[in-house]
């Protein structure tokens, strides 16, 4: 339920903000929207920690056993160290968060900030693909970006934690709400009505 709730605020997010963004490298896969709202993220971690987050989508195939940071390396002179980057390969079914140097695997945590991405992208709802890769994406960096700042001691104020935790929180109960109205609808009281009219 919580994801859901965190996925129906991040589209209602990404719907606000338009063009460009520094941090992500993108073959089309992740809307301007969503960009611009990495591209906050980024600049208020890179300004508060020294550390360089990005994210980079593409549509490249690469054979099963390929090396993550063999692929990479035709992006390092877009990259400024030190660096953290969640790389997103669809066609590939791979998601993986890659450094500079190992020290910065110290910062967060690889299994949590997958996790943020990987519920939207296996959930099975009516979203379209271009909003589940928007909201995993943004989901799983702002979680990065949450987890390193912490670890410096710092605080963003441009997460979806910092931004919407209230709203998270509302949008969290709405949902059970729903859940429990169309279990009413559905079950419940088709249920009542046949014991309410003697029926079996």
């Amino acid at each position: 339920m919580l994801t859901t709730a965190r996925a129906t605020l991040l589209v209602l997010l990404l719907s606000t903000f338009p063009l460009s963004a520094n941090y992500l490298i993108n073959d089309h896969l992740i809307s301007p929207k969503a960009g611009e709202l990495i591209e906050k993220i980024g600049t208020e971690l890179s300004q508060k920690t020294g550390i360089h987050a990005y994210v980079i989508a593409s549509n490249d195939r690469m054979a099963k056993q390929a090396n993550l940071y063999e692929y990479i390396g035709k992006y390092k002179t877009k990259l400024h160290e030190p660096w953290i980057t969640i790389l997103f390969l669809p066609n590939n079914k791979r998601l993986g968060i890659l450094v500079s140097e190992k020290r910065l695997r110290s910062l967060y945590d690889d299994g949590e900030v997958k996790r943020y991405a990987i519920e939207i992208l296996g959930s099975a709802d009516s979203n379209s693909q271009q909003s589940k890769y928007d909201v995993a994406m943004v989901q799983a960096y702002s979680e990065l970006a949450d987890e390193i700042a912490a670890k410096k001691g710092k605080i963003l104020e441009n997460t979806i934690k910092s931004e919407g935790h209230w709203v998270i929180t509302l949008v969290t109960w709405l949902v059970y709400l729903g859940a429990i109205l169309v279990f009413w609808v559905y079950f419940g009281r088709p249920i009542y009505m046949r014991i309410r009219n003697g029926k079996q």
